[in-house]
């Protein structure tokens, strides 16, 4: 799922940043159950990349993350 759109419903633009598979989905099936439009990347680069192609509206971020700086 790792830089993905995965909903069509239109609501508030979400961005799901995690490394791990399972968190994204949870994390995302639960948004989109609330009527959150859901995009989801699996690091750092991924979603820098879709912050820059587009409009987000929050980021539920994943604070540690492997590659990533502290």
């Amino acid at each position: 799922m790792a830089n993905q759109d995965t909903s069509d419903a239109g609501g508030p633009r979400i961005l799901v940043v995690d490394d791990n598979a399972m968190s994204r989905k949870v994390i995302a099936y639960r948004l989109q159950k609330d009527g959150y439009d859901v995009a989801a990347a699996a690091s750092g680069p991924e979603a820098l990349a879709l912050v820059g192609n587009g409009l987000v509206d929050l980021i539920f971020l994943d604070l540690v993350m492997e590659g990533m700086a502290s």
